[in-house]
């Protein structure tokens, strides 16, 4: 074979080899179906959700899940290892969704499964309508079933967290109780005379100050004290603030 003929042909060859090499490499990678996708999602959900739900429901809440599905006309680069995640920022309470992203292969990319999570366990849910500033009472609401994850706000799952409490805006019959919807009773006023009281460190304080600062019940408030120093304390009822010593 002329010495041209050769050199041409041992190019060809060589070419040849690297191209196969190139689809061998590129068909290795595994394909990816939507199906599998959502499958592996799924699996994923199933230990996720168990830390996702809230422990302090009188009893253990039932969870509800709704798969969504991804766009069938999705067409995905092959991929040897994909790896299932929560999205930063992302929680499995309501409507949510679980990241899947190619994390071996030829090209990278990242898909979304939406999911809808329920969370079904009892509640307290007003029997009547409640108008807003009014104090909520034990008589006002009954025990019911509901979806805790229906709104981002916790549910009120103990009487002791909203029972004299008052109505943050108007409340009508059929709600649940959540911490958006009340707020802390006002014990007294600013420039109300109060009693600092405190404990710690083997001795107690207590003395009358001025209040700086309106006192709601559970919260923080400044008072002034006789000799003009300002201290801050939780107001515990319409005459005590507790100062952390």
């Amino acid at each position: 074979m002329p010495t041209s003929l050769h050199a041409l042909s041992s190019s060809m060859t060589a070419r040849l080899v690297v191209l196969a090499a190139w689809l061998l490499g590129s068909w290795s990678a595994h394909a990816v179906e939507p199906a599998a996708l959502e499958k592996m999602a799924h699996e994923f959900l199933t230990p996720a959700l168990a830390a996702a739900l809230p422990k302090d429901a009188a009893l253990p809440l039932r969870a509800e899940v709704i798969m969504g599905s991804l766009d069938t006309r999705l067409k995905l680069a092959p991929c040897d290892r994909v790896e299932p995640h929560l999205p930063n920022g992302t929680r499995l309470w309501g409507r949510s969704r679980i990241g899947l992203r190619c994390v071996e292969g030829p090209t990278r990319w990242n898909v979304y499964v939406p999911v809808t999570v329920k969370a079904w366990g009892p509640a307290w849910v007003l029997k009547r309508a409640v108008p807003a500033g009014n104090t909520l009472t034990q008589e006002d609401a009954e025990i019911a079933e509901i979806d805790w994850a229906e709104q981002r706000s916790s549910v009120l799952a103990l009487p002791e967290r909203w029972v004299g409490q008052l109505a943050a805006f108007p409340l009508t019959a059929g709600l649940a109780l959540r911490e958006n919807m009340v707020r802390a009773p006002q014990a007294f006023g600013a420039g109300a005379q109060v009693r600092v009281s405190g404990e710690g460190g083997g001795f107690s304080v207590s003395a009358t100050g001025q209040a700086l600062t309106a006192g709601m019940v559970g919260e923080t408030a400044r008072v002034k004290l006789p000799g003009g120093r300002v201290v801050t304390g939780v107001v515990r009822d319409a005459q005590t603030v507790e100062l952390a010593l």
